[in-house]
């Protein structure tokens, strides 16, 4: 990510560090708002301007860009993740509060995709980072399938957790690059069958 020719000036720099500190987190919204708009080989320059900082204080939290995208997108499944128990406690019903979390999931897959080919191409530890993303999330919506399968008359539900983030990832694909494709109402039908009991 070091790129001489978009350094600024010594001076241009010292006078960035009289602002107050931004927070690391405050950096991965900005990055991750940028990476959205403009894609994750966006210039730093971009980055910066959006947090409000100098390229400094991003090179010195993530010296090199897979650094930052791997950041970025640790930093959106836990926003995701922390959403779960978050929505169940404000929302009026289990199912809205499971429906409001499939939203923001869908959301995830379909802004945040770029974010997840960079790290197949560029970062050695994708696998890993699936592997969190799965450990994350599956647990998070399986509090919210439970808390919705109690708060109706139905039985078990026909399926699992993980079974139910990969319904919702296999109807998102494509649906960035297709205006037409709307993902996010066929996903809300899928998680309608979900919810409804199980045949006889």
């Amino acid at each position: 990510m070091v790129d001489h020719e978009e350094e600024q000036p010594y001076a241009a720099q010292t006078k960035q560090m009289g602002r107050p500190r931004r927070s690391k987190q405050a950096l991965l919204d900005a990055a991750a708002a940028v990476f959205v708009t403009s894609g994750v080989d966006a210039p730093v320059r971009e980055i910066a301007a959006k947090a409000g900082v100098g390229m400094g204080t991003i090179y010195r939290h993530f010296p090199t860009r897979p650094e930052l995208v791997v950041a970025v997108y640790r930093h959106q499944v836990e926003a995701c993740a922390d959403a779960g128990p978050r929505l169940l406690a404000e929302s009026p019903t289990a199912e809205a509060a499971l429906r409001a979390w499939v939203a923001l999931f869908v959301d995830f897959l379909v802004t945040k995709h770029g974010l997840a080919d960079a790290l197949h191409g560029e970062h050695s530890g994708s696998d890993a980072l699936h592997t969190y993303f799965v450990d994350r999330l599956v647990p998070v919506c399986g509090s919210l399938l439970d808390a919705a399968r109690a708060a109706t008359e139905h039985g078990a539900l026909p399926t699992d957790a993980y079974n139910v983030l990969k319904g919702v990832g296999n109807l998102c694909i494509g649906a960035a690059a297709d205006q037409r494709y709307k993902a996010a109402q066929l996903v809300q039908l899928f998680i309608t069958g979900v919810l409804a009991s199980e045949a006889p």
